[in-house]
């Protein structure tokens, strides 16, 4: 009786197994897929007296974007990137102005407002990050 029913779990066991790796490897096609796929943000920045507005802009590994910068731009900004994969949308603008500065980003992708942040002050370091919409 012992032998039929080791039998009998050995056999649920390696069924979960297989069921389980079949899951993983699944899994793993969705994030191959995902790692490749591309999709398109606009970043903007609006206020008064930014100094510099950093931003992932496309380039570098998913986890460690490459980081573009402009030097006082004229606002209100404006720029549509292609980023990849798992890669965050970020924009950073930057101000420091004694009279104090004004600063709001935003991130939009396919019309939708992905994130938004406002900030007033001395010293302003404002900055959106959003999330990839791939694999959502």
């Amino acid at each position: 009786m012992n032998r039929t029913i080791r039998a009998a779990v050995c056999a649920v066991a390696v069924t979960g197994l297989a069921l389980g790796l079949s899951s993983c490897s699944e899994a793993v096609d969705q994030v191959d897929k995902a790692v490749d796929e591309t999709y398109e943000v606009t970043y903007e920045v609006t206020g008064k007296n930014v100094d510099s507005i950093e931003f992932h802009g496309g380039g570098g590994k998913a986890m460690e974007p490459k980081i573009e910068s402009v030097s006082k731009p004229e606002l209100p900004w404006k720029k549509t990137v292609t980023l990849r994969g798992i890669m965050p949308a970020a924009v950073m603008p930057v101000a420091a102005d004694a009279e104090g500065a004004q600063v709001t980003c935003k991130i939009i992708h396919k019309g939708e407002v992905l994130e938004e942040q406002s900030a007033k002050g001395l010293v302003t370091a404002g900055g959106c990050t959003a999330e990839s919409p791939i694999g959502k």
